[in-house]
């Protein structure tokens, strides 16, 4: 049985996609997403798991939104792994990696109120557009339109997320009614 060879970080140009991008933008960029990436993950797992664990009279309506919420991050994780490639950047290469980027707190609780899950994940959500519209800016600046672009349809996502989770605990009894 032959032994594996170590992966090199060397040599690492062999990945370089051309681009008229400035090079020191691309890194810049790509690393931006690369933690945007962590945190999309992260709020993607945080969402499932809050969705699979939620109780109470709203159950029904709350597991629908968490799983819909769920499912339109994860529609965004290949968008902005892809997005730092085609850049001739590199991205999230392993768990490890992405647990130490990311800004989203996990939540490890054994049991969490519904409403209290909904309003950690409104502001994980409001605190995730923030972060993307600071990368919009340096996109903008680098004359990256196609990434700007995403960011933007990104970000709206991203607000509609924590409008409705604001809505469906706005008014609501602390008790998770």
């Amino acid at each position: 049985m032959a032994k594996a060879k170590p992966v090199s970080r060397i040599g690492s140009d062999r990945l370089n996609t051309p681009t008229d991008l400035d090079p020191n933008d691309v890194k810049q960029i790509s690393e931006g997403l690369t933690v945007l990436l962590s945190d999309l993950f992260a709020l993607y797992i945080k969402t499932k798991n809050f969705h699979w664990h939620v109780s109470g009279p709203n159950f029904r309506d709350y597991h629908l939104l968490l799983d819909e919420q769920s499912q339109q991050i994860f529609a965004i994780i290949d968008a902005v792994g892809e997005r730092a490639r085609k850049i001739g950047g590199t991205t999230l290469r392993s768990i490890g990696q992405a647990k130490t980027l990311s800004r989203v707190q996990d939540n490890d609780a054994e049991y969490v109120g519904p409403l209290e899950m909904l309003k950690e994940l409104r502001d994980d959500n409001k605190a995730l557009t923030a972060h993307m519209r600071e990368l919009h800016a340096v996109t903008d600046e680098a004359k990256d339109v196609a990434t700007t672009s995403q960011l933007e349809e990104w970000i709206d996502q991203s607000e509609e997320r924590t409008w409705f989770l604001y809505e469906a605990t706005r008014n609501a009894e602390a008790g998770g009614h």
